[in-house]
């Protein structure tokens, strides 16, 4: 059953912006937060909730580390799910050794979804202010504006009706029909002005 709905589900109604940089150093230890049960290499995976392919349980608010341990860490759409961001990355900072990296995506654009809670949206200029007291070395947007219409038309096509089998039939039919509008971001990711809607933002710093 689970093989079929994996079959079944529809492709993400986003594509990831290629511009993106992905390449600053890894180090011998490094701080995956908000893994939950999928497989990182190359880091210690934590996360509030036990999954399988999780390393360490703990709350972002106060990592079990010592300072300077880390030369990098992910921090993957979690500061919307924490009561206090600052208190997050300033966690983060001091984990992090001199030198070393930390890389911040969240949503802006988005909707509602509690995993277990959703406080809070960024825009790239919010998501500075909240990690002000590192360098910035890269900054932009992780998915576009297309990735917002078609997350939020989906939602809204499965609250028209209460019914469980109405939302998985609309999230099946909508999401094979228009995952291929999700390539025009390819373009519109290129244009100053795809901020304004943009769904997720990305940040690079540097302790």
């Amino acid at each position: 059953m689970s093989r079929l709905r994996r079959l079944l589900e529809p492709p993400a109604p986003f594509v990831m912006n290629p511009r993106e940089p992905k390449d600053f150093p890894l180090g011998r230890r490094n701080l995956y937060i908000g893994g939950a049960g999928n497989l990182v290499r190359g880091y210690i995976n934590l996360d509030l909730l036990y999954a399988p392919g999780l390393d360490v349980m703990a709350d972002a608010h106060q990592l079990p580390f010592p300072e300077g341990v880390f030369q990098r860490v992910e921090c993957d759409a979690v500061l919307e799910h924490v009561r206090d961001p600052r208190r997050v990355v300033e966690e983060i900072r001091r984990v992090l050794a001199p030198g070393g990296y930390a890389h911040f995506v969240t949503p802006f654009c988005h909707p509602f979804h509690a995993y277990p809670t959703d406080f809070h949206r960024f825009t790239i200029e919010g998501l500075k202010e909240v990690t002000s007291g590192m360098e910035v070395v890269a900054e932009g947007w992780r998915t576009g504006p297309t990735a917002t219409m078609l997350v939020f038309v989906i939602e809204y096509a499965k609250l028209l009706l209460p019914w469980k089998a109405w939302r998985v039939l609309a999230h099946g039919v909508l999401g094979w029909t228009l995952f291929p509008l999700r390539y025009l971001d390819l373009l519109l990711l290129r244009l100053p002005q795809a901020g304004r809607l943009g769904n997720h933002c990305y940040l690079w710093v540097r302790k």
